[in-house]
């Protein structure tokens, strides 16, 4: 090879030969299991190719190793680290594995990312274009595969790759124009983006979907579509006649710089510092609690998007600023780059926003299940008790949308104590973890020495006559305690259950309670009632005889009002507990 930046004719041919061979790949598996896009990956052949054999530095033996060049691609298998098979996702991810790599491992490895131009058309592209020009993420390489076709017909801008450039150099980029398919117009354009400093590049290939294959190139209706059997082997002969050598490309190694971590077993500095009696909200607890776990380990970071001054993550970046990245309002590619900054073990991340604002997010969250990350999910201002922001604001969906995803975890804390905890948790915690806080103050009820553990439940309240078992949790917990303290001035005893997770539940505690209680039991929620405390309750009990579960929950779209006022008025407040128990009781 003469240099990186201009190969000689050997390597040339070899790079041309390697595309091809990944065409003959690509049709015969697409073909073997009825399935695939076969089209698409002869779009990209040229690219792969000179991305994997020339360009890219990485230990072919160990795709997991943490100096390895990052690549971002729909699905996630050993050298891809998130799946973004639902599009518009992998540039977030990439942008998280760049600034992960300049800012936090201070370390040699680039990211390189495909991007679909269909897919182009997805807005969370484009909140990615903006997050990475404006962090500077001179590692982060771009490249718009445009083929023109999208699935059902010709893409927005079909072949006009001047707009794409010209789009991407207003939002801050560099980028290259080049011809997808000629392997030296590639290698050339990915080497003059690492000379590039300070800006990210793309690069805008113009390439045909099909290409190699007659009368399927650049055609419609071939999306998604295996090869016809019949035409496979003429297909495969004539690529095949295309290739002239059978030489293999060794990559070249990874430049090995990036530090040590450890991100496991972190421990708490100290206990708790609150006291029973004390009043202060989960949301403050939670930042407060952020900030601590940055001083147990300084790969603790934290996500934010615009909102650190509601959530309290500003503590956190007061005393943490290197390890604090401002998203801003973009909470699709705020979790994108949380989901890239976890990948490989190297960060343990946090992400915080409004609980309603994850929901826009909600595709981005399923994806990173389907990824296994290890991401902390931070919800606040949840349910009504938020009072006068109005509906828009209010997240009553949220449990429901966080206890479908699998493998995560979900806490649901209802002091300043319990919160710490649930942090401390979910920074040990292997899967997704989402922390629900709230907004108004509420009192300390648990003592620093307690102990807390995932799946299990707190008796806060109870004696041997208890008639009723009260399940709540958050600003519920403390209204299911006020209505105890009522009810025991009129002879009525009432046990009361805060489950901490939602998911896992302790479905035995509630249980053994339940039939204590004479199997009645209530769950209030500020949440709306699918999906929430109440349905995972009832699926708890579900076989268990003679227990029956009356749930208390939101059941309209909000309003605006004081807190207290909302409570009631949707029947979540300590006179319709107080109501729920008397009116169990009689029946």
């Amino acid at each position: 090879m003469a240099n990186d930046c201009k190969p000689d004719g050997n390597t040339v041919q070899v790079l041309r030969d390697v595309a091809n061979r990944l065409r003959i790949h690509s049709i015969r598996a697409t073909c073997a299991s009825g399935s695939g896009h076969p089209t698409s990956c002869c779009s990209a052949a040229e690219i792969m190719s000179v991305l994997f054999f020339h360009t890219m530095r990485y230990k072919q033996t160990d795709p997991g190793h943490p100096d390895n060049d990052r690549f971002i691609l729909s699905k996630r298998v050993l050298f891809v680290d998130v799946a973004t098979g639902s599009l518009g996702q992998g540039l977030g991810a990439a942008c998280g594995m760049a600034y992960t790599g300049k800012y936090f491992d201070k370390a040699s490895y680039r990211v390189f990312c495909l991007i679909g131009d269909g897919e182009s058309s997805e807005g969370s592209v484009w909140e990615a274009l903006a997050f990475a020009s404006h962090y500077n993420l001179d590692n982060l390489v771009a490249v718009f595969d445009v083929n023109r076709l999208g699935q059902s017909g010709a893409t927005p801008l079909e072949h006009c790759t001047d707009i794409y450039q010209n789009r991407c150099e207003v939002f801050g980029w560099n980028s290259y124009l080049v011809d997808g398919h000629d392997v030296e117009a590639l290698c050339q354009a990915f080497w003059q983006a690492a000379q590039v400093k300070n800006k990210p590049t793309a690069i805008v290939a113009k390439t045909f979907k099909g290409r190699g294959i007659p009368d399927i190139e650049d055609a419609e209706n071939w999306h998604g579509k295996p090869m016809p059997k019949e035409r496979v082997d003429t297909i495969i002969k004539l690529i095949e006649s295309q290739i002239q050598t059978n030489r293999n490309l060794i990559p070249k190694p990874p430049i090995e710089d990036s530090p040590q971590i450890s991100i496991s077993n972190i421990k708490m500095t100290c206990l708790p510092e609150y006291i029973v009696g004390d009043t202060i909200a989960t949301r403050k607890a939670c930042g407060l609690a952020l900030a601590k776990l940055g001083h147990a380990n300084e790969r603790v970071i934290v996500l934010d998007g615009d909102t650190k001054n509601a959530t309290f993550s500003e503590i956190f970046n007061k005393e943490h600023p290197e390890h604090f990245i401002e998203c801003f309002i973009a909470e699709q590619n705020m979790v994108s780059v949380a989901l890239g900054c976890a990948t490989r073990g190297r960060t343990i991340a946090f992400v915080s926003t409004f609980a309603a604002f994850l929901a826009r997010a909600f595709d981005q969250i399923r994806m990173g299940a389907v990824s296994q990350t290890n991401i902390n999910l931070i919800g606040s201002h949840c349910g009504v008790s938020i009072g006068d922001d109005g509906p828009s604001q209010v997240a009553l969906e949220d449990l429901a949308m966080f206890r479908s995803i699998p493998n995560c975890t979900v806490f649901y804390p209802s002091d300043a104590i319990s919160t710490e905890y649930a942090v401390y948790l979910a920074a040990n915690t292997k899967g997704m973890c989402f922390i629900r806080t709230s907004q108004p103050e509420t009192a300390v009820i648990y003592t620093p020495q307690e102990n807390f553990e995932i799946g299990q439940a707190k008796v806060i309240r109870q004696s041997v006559n208890d008639k009723v078992t009260v399940i709540g949790a958050g600003v519920t917990l403390h209204e299911a305690l006020a209505a105890a303290d009522s009810l025991s001035q009129q002879g009525i005893s009432i046990r009361v259950i805060d489950p901490f997770t939602i998911k896992p539940l302790d479905a035995a505690n509630i249980i053994s309670n339940a039939r204590a209680t004479g199997g009645r039991v209530i769950t209030v929620e500020d949440h709306y009632r699918e999906g929430g405390i109440g349905e995972a309750v009832c699926a708890a009990v579900s076989r268990e005889p003679d227990i029956l579960v009356h749930q208390l929950a939101v059941s309209e779209v909000p309003q605006s009002g004081k807190p207290g006022e909302l409570l009631d008025n949707f029947g979540i407040s300590a006179r319709h507990i107080i109501a729920a128990v008397k009116n169990t009781l009689m029946n």
